[in-house]
This record gives structure tokens, sequence and C-alpha cells, in this order.
């Protein structure tokens, strides 16, 4: 797997890590740094970090920006975000972060989340799974909050090419022990160069099992909306539906610059459901699961 793709990009290019922080008393935070090139060639850096209480953006010049292609490593101005954990280091703009946080091992899924779409040419945005679950030791400071991550649980994700999807649902949890039980979910518009489809990934982690279900692999989706979502594979069927959210305002990409706002509620109430056939394999209701929906 390759990390960092933006070495020779001219643009319009974004690429960005989505790191989740969950702690055993459902503390939560999400780092997200990115890299980007607009549509006029200028190259900048940013992070976005949202907890419960808010979201900040914070933009740095390229000078300040260095990721490997060959292993999760990213230094953005005094931060930095690798396989091992992450140290930050950040007073600007109205947000104090400091701390280091140790990750686990990984989770990792058996094959790239993407398929065969990973080759198609034209599409606007690349998905990547990074880890499914890893443990967390450590903490940080939050505007003069301590945040005690020791005993949580992480999650990492990668996205990359121009925009996100016109529309797009994504949803996320983890429960049990780290990289045991959790799930991802993306669907959305895919857009090509001659016609178009909506289509979705989605990886499932239970009892040591992995179950892919995907667009490339016949999963339908039967609806998807703000409300939630219900997909088929074969005899396998994930009900997703939504109890209680709060959005807070990110920044998305469009052709490279992040120009567009969307919400992500970072702790949102989640009732997931998954059968196969007439046997129902787990009904798990997540209060600190994550769910974002867009459309425009």
């Amino acid at each position: 797997m390759k990390f960092f793709h933006g070495e020779k990009q001219s643009g319009p290019y974004f690429e960005g890590w989505y790191l989740k922080h969950q702690s055993k008393n459902g503390e939560m935070l999400a780092l997200i740094p990115a890299f980007h090139v607009d549509s006029i060639g200028r190259r900048s850096a940013s992070l976005q970090v949202i907890c419960d209480s808010g979201s900040w953006w914070l933009e740095y010049p390229e000078t300040q920006f260095q990721a490997s292609p060959n292993q999760f490593q990213v230094r953005l101005g005094q931060s930095y975000f690798g396989a091992q954990g992450i140290e930050v280091d950040i007073n600007q703009n109205g947000i104090f972060l400091q701390g280091t946080l140790k990750y686990g091992p990984f989770t990792a899924l058996k094959s790239d989340i993407m398929g065969p779409f990973r080759w198609f040419v034209g599409m606007q945005c690349s998905h990547g799974v990074i880890s499914m679950g890893h443990s967390l030791e450590g903490s940080l400071c939050l505007n003069g909050d301590v945040l005690g991550f020791s005993g949580g649980t992480g999650y990492l994700e990668t996205d990359r090419g121009r925009s996100f999807p016109d529309a797009y649902l994504w949803t996320q949890c983890g429960w049990n022990r780290a990289g045991d039980d959790g799930l991802m979910l993306a669907a959305a518009t895919i857009p090509l160069p001659v016609g178009g489809f909506t289509g979705c990934i989605c990886a499932i982690l239970h009892h040591g099992r992995e179950y892919r279900l995907a667009t490339y692999r016949g999963a339908k989706i039967e609806a998807w909306s703000s409300s939630g979502a219900s997909i088929r594979q074969g005899k396998y069927r994930l009900e997703v539906r939504i109890l209680e959210k709060h959005g807070q305002p990110l920044r998305a990409p469009v052709n490279g610059g992040m120009e567009r706002t969307i919400h992500e509620s970072l702790r949102a109430e989640v009732n997931y459901c998954f059968w196969r056939g007439r046997e129902l394999l787990f009904r798990h209701t997540d209060p600190c699961a994550s769910f974002e929906y867009a459309a425009q």
C-alpha cells in the first residue's frame, strides 16, 4: 500500500488522512492533516481538528508539510502523525492542542477497500482504510482540558483525488477491543467521463471475520439518506439507522481547494443491524459512532 501519492501532482488534487481517537469514557477527537493543490497550482497543507465542542481549521504553507509514500508518516508544522502514534503541538487561531498518543498495531483490511474502483480513470475521489482499529495510550491537552485516551481505540482512513462526491454518506464505529468489531460504510454518487453511478464500499469486522460489501461485489443500495442506509449483497444485508447526531462544520475539497463546508457528527448515536439471510449476526447501537451526509 502506498501512503502518499501527491509528490508529483500538478492539480487539482487533495490528499488527507482521518485520525479518530475515542477514549474508554467516550471522549472523542479527530485530526485531519491534508495536502492540497488547487486549480491554479497553488500548493498548501492544512489540519482540521474536530471534537464534541467544536472544530478548527489551520492552514500551512507547503514547506511545513512532509509525507512518506512508503509508510504512514506525516509532518505538519510542529506536529507529527505516524504508524506508532502522534505528537501534536499547536497554539494558533484560537486552539491550543498539545500531547502525545501511542498507537498499538493497526488492524488492516485483507485488500484495498476500493477493489477494482481504484483503477477507474476520472473518479473524483479514492478512499482507503489504513486501520479499522488500534489501541491508544497517552493524553492530549485541548484548550486547557486534558483528554485521556489510554485504553481507548483509534481508527485511520485516507482520501485522495480532486473533490469529494457531490452527494455521499459515511459512517464508522468500533466496539469491544480495538480491531475486533467495527465497520465503515461509504455510499456516493460517482460521476465518470461517460455516465456515472451510485456506489458503495463497506467493511465489517465481527468476531474475527471480515465481511466486504461493495458495488464491485454486487452490493445494491436499497436506500440512503440523512437518516441512514440499507445495503444488500446476496444473502447479506446491512441496515444503518441514525438515532441522534450533532454536526460540526468541516472543510471539504472542490478541485483541490478546500472551498466546501460539510457537517460531520463525530459523535452520533447509530443503530447497525447485519443479517446473513434470516440470521441476525449482530444488532449494535453505538453512542460514539461517526456519521456524515452531504448532498448538493
